[in-house]
C-alpha cells in the first residue's frame, strides 16, 4: 500500500471507529449520550498517550543538560491571566445563526467555505467577508448569521464555599504562564543559567466555539510544552534550533515527512506575545486538510516584562559572564498531546487485502505504530491452548514483562491467524508465538507485524532481541 495522498486509506470515520472498537478512545460519557467535544482514553490509548508523553520528556528533559521540569497547578492566580494578556485578547470571532441558532468560528467558516486564511482578521472584516460572500449557515442553510463578535474562551470557576463571595478564577488555557511566575524560583533552585528550558506537560482547557473532528480540537487536552530562555540577540539563532528539533521529533516518533510541512504566520496573524510563529502543519484526510499540529513562537521578553510589572518582583537574570541583568527572550516549542495521538493512528493505519485461514479474501487493519509509541511491544502467543504450550509461554511471558518500557500481551484465546490480526489491528510490532517445535528446540517463531514474515529465535535471546528494538 502506498503512503500518497491519493491512495491514503485512513479516515476519521475509520480512525474514530477503530479507536471505540480496540479501546484507544470512547466518547465522553457515552452511556448518557455523551457530552459532545469530551472523549476519555480506554486501555490502549492511554498506553499510547503515555508512550508519546514518555518518549518526549526523555528527548527533551532527560536527554538534555540545559531544560528541567514542572509541574504547575491548574488553577493560578486570576492576575496571572490579566498579566499574560489572556483576560484581554484571548478571544476567537463568533457567529450565530439567527435561524437554528448554531454556532461557528467566524475564522474557520471562512476558512473552510471561501478558502481564505481569516485567522487574525478584525471582527468587522470578517463580518464583511461573510456578508459579501452571501455565507449560510452549514446546519440548515439560511443566509442569517449575525456579525461576528469576540469571544473570550477561557473557562471560570469560583473557589470559596459561597459563589457570591467567592474568588473567581480560571482553568488555564495554556501550560506556559507557570513557568513564567516560577521563572525566579527556579533560577534560584535549579542550577540553571541562560540558555536554558523549563518544560511541562498538562491538562489545559479552552471553550471552544467549534468542537470536532474526533481528538483534533477538544475542551480539555495535554500539551507538552517548553519556554526556552535565551540572550535577546540569541533568539533567532535559537528560534531556527528548535524549527530543526521539532522535525527530528516528529521523525524519532515515525511520522511520515510527506504529511508534515511549516508554515510562517503573517504578521497580521502574530499573537498578542510573538514576534516570529511558525506552525507545524499535518495533512489530515478529507476536507480537514493542512491544520495546525505544533506551534514555535518568539515571545521575546513579553511575559517575563508583563509579569515583573504586574507583581512589582524583580525578573531579570544576573549575567555573570557579562556582569548585566536582562529580560531573556524565549522560543516557545509547543507539542499537544492529543493531536499528537492523533496524528500517529492517521499515519499508521493501513490495509491490506489478503486470505484468511480459509483461503478467501480478507483485508487486513494493521496499525503500523513506531515500537517507541505502540501500546504493546509484543504479544506471546501459544499455537493451542495446551497445557504444554501454555507454561513455556508464560515463562516467556513472565521474562519480556521485565524488559524496560515494554508492555506485553499474553493471548490464548481463538485460533491464531485471529490473534495475529487482533495484534496487527491494535499495532503491537512483534508476535512470538510457541508452538510445538518449541518444545524441542526452545525456539519461538517471531512473526513482523508490518510485513507478516516469520523468524526463528532462541527463546533466551527473546528478552534482548526486544530491547534493541523498542530502546
Amino acid at each position: 500500500m502506498t503512503t500518497s495522498e491519493t491512495t491514503r486509506v485512513a479516515t476519521m470515520d475509520k480512525i474514530a471507529a477503530l479507536a471505540k472498537r480496540r479501546g484507544f478512545v470512547f466518547p465522553g460519557s457515552d452511556i448518557y449520550g455523551g457530552l459532545a467535544n469530551t472523549w476519555d482514553y480506554g486501555p490502549l490509548g492511554v498506553e499510547l498517550k503515555r508512550n508519546v508523553k514518555d518518549v518526549w520528556w526523555r528527548t527533551f528533559v532527560h536527554g538534555r543538560r540545559d531544560i528541567v521540569g514542572i509541574d504547575a497547578g491548574i488553577l493560578m492566580h486570576p492576575r496571572v491571566w490579566e498579566a499574560s494578556g489572556h483576560v484581554e485578547s484571548f478571544n476567537d470571532p463568533l457567529v450565530d445563526c439567527r435561524t437554528c441558532k448554531s454556532r461557528f468560528r467566524a475564522d474557520h467558516l471562512i476558512e473552510e467555505r471561501l478558502g481564505q486564511h481569516a485567522e487574525g482578521k478584525s471582527p468587522a472584516e470578517m463580518s464583511r467577508i461573510i456578508a459579501e460572500a452571501g455565507l449560510k449557515c452549514t446546519v440548515c442553510g439560511n443566509a442569517t448569521l449575525t456579525d461576528a463578535r469576540q469571544f473570550n474562551m477561557m473557562f471560570r470557576t469560583v473557589i470559596g464555599p459561597v459563589e457570591e463571595t467567592g474568588t473567581e478564577v480560571y482553568l488555564r488555557p495554556e501550560t506556559a504562564q507557570a513557568m513564567f511566575v516560577q521563572f525566579k524560583n527556579i533560577l534560584a533552585t535549579g542550577r540553571v543559567k541562560v540558555p536554558f528550558g523549563i518544560a511541562q506537560i498538562g491538562k489545559a482547557f479552552r471553550n471552544e466555539i467549534t468542537p470536532g473532528n474526533f481528538i483534533f480540537r477538544l475542551l480539555e487536552f495535554e500539551q507538552m510544552e517548553i519556554e526556552y530562555f535565551v540572550k535577546p540577540d540569541e533568539a533567532a539563532e535559537s528560534f531556527e534550533t528548535w524549527v530543526a528539533a521539532m522535525r527530528d521529533w516528529l521523525g524519532s516518533i515515525g511520522v511520515k515527512d510527506e504529511f508534515v510541512r511549516v508554515r510562517e504566520h503573517d504578521a497580521d496573524e502574530l499573537s498578542h506575545y510573538s514576534s516570529r510563529t511558525i506552525d507545524y502543519e499535518y495533512l489530515f484526510p478529507g476536507s480537514m486538510g493542512w491544520r495546525e499540529l505544533y506551534g514555535l513562537a518568539n515571545r521575546s521578553d513579553y511575559d517575563l516584562r508583563q509579569h515583573q510589572e504586574h507583581s512589582g518582583e524583580d525578573l531579570q537574570y544576573f549575567d555573570q559572564a557579562e556582569n548585566r541583568k536582562y529580560l531573556p527572550y524565549v522560543i516557545e516549542p509547543t507539542f499537544g498531546v492529543d493531536r499528537t495521538c492523533l496524528i500517529l493512528l492517521l499515519d499508521a493505519y493501513d490495509e491490506e487485502e489478503t486470505v484468511d485461514v480459509n483461503g478467501k479474501p480478507d483485508t487486513r487493519v494493521v496499525l503500523r505504530l513506531h515500537p517507541r509509541v505502540a501500546p504493546y511491544k509484543a504479544a506471546v502467543l501459544p499455537l493451542l491452548r495446551k497445557p504444554e504450550l501454555a507454561e513455556p509461554a508464560q515463562r516467556l511471558f513472565e521474562a519480556l514483562s521485565g524488559v524496560p518500557g515494554a508492555l506485553v500481551e499474553y493471548d490464548e484465546t481463538g485460533n491464531i491467524g485471529k490473534r495475529y490480526r487482533r495484534q496487527d489491528e491494535i499495532g503491537t510490532p512483534f508476535c512470538f508465538t510457541v508452538d510445538f517445535e518449541s518444545l524441542e528446540d526452545q525456539s519461538v517463531t517471531v512473526r513482523h507485524r508490518d510485513d507478516m514474515s516469520q523468524e526463528r529465535l532462541a527463546m533466551a535471546d527473546v528478552p534482548g532481541w526486544l530491547l534493541e528494538r523498542i530502546a
